[in-house]
């Protein structure tokens, strides 16, 4: 098996999670907050998909899904268009709302086709290139992937988790 193929898999275990996190919920829960505090299921995967998009489009010298597929328009959040959720406050936390689960799952679903399409153009020698001198020792494509992989699965994770708390009737 190829790196690159193991990467895209992890891209696909990820929209498999967003999926189960918001399928079938309404605009009430996706958007519910367990204590003032607290990520929505909206705002984790509004932001896991940010990311994705930031980074991916980063690395790969491409567009972000967000605004060249109008997502920053449809969404119309009172953030920066530029916004990825990192840093975030809790009242920021709480602007990111939806109507509906259809518009997360169809910005995600943009995002990680792009992903892939990224991932799947990829010789084994392009994750050695260097992606950001910023940082001792350098960030490679390939570690660039896998943070991005680690950093959304995890809230990937805890949307499912707060969905299950919601369900349960233990919040919102």
């Amino acid at each position: 098996m190829k790196a690159t193929d193991i990467i895209a898999d992890g891209f696909g275990r990820i929209r498999e999670i967003v999926h189960e996190a918001v399928d079938g919920l309404p605009a009430e829960r996706l958007n519910a907050r367990v204590d003032p505090a607290a990520n929505s299921i909206t705002w984790l995967v509004w932001h896991l998909t940010r990311i994705q998009d930031d980074h991916v489009a980063d690395a790969g010298d491409l567009k972000q899904v967000w605004r060249a597929g109008g997502w920053a328009d449809r969404f119309a959040l009172p953030l920066p268009a530029a916004a990825t959720g990192y840093g975030h406050t809790a009242r920021q936390v709480g602007t990111v709302r939806v109507d509906s689960g259809e518009l997360l799952l169809g910005y995600h679903d943009a995002v990680h086709e792009q992903s892939l399409r990224f991932v799947r153009g990829l010789a084994a020698a392009d994750l050695d290139r260097v992606v950001d001198e910023r940082w001792d020792p350098p960030v490679t494509l390939g570690v660039r992937l896998v943070s991005v992989l680690s950093d959304d699965l995890q809230h990937a994770g805890q949307a499912a988790f707060v969905r299950g708390l919601l369900e349960r009737g233990a919040a919102g």
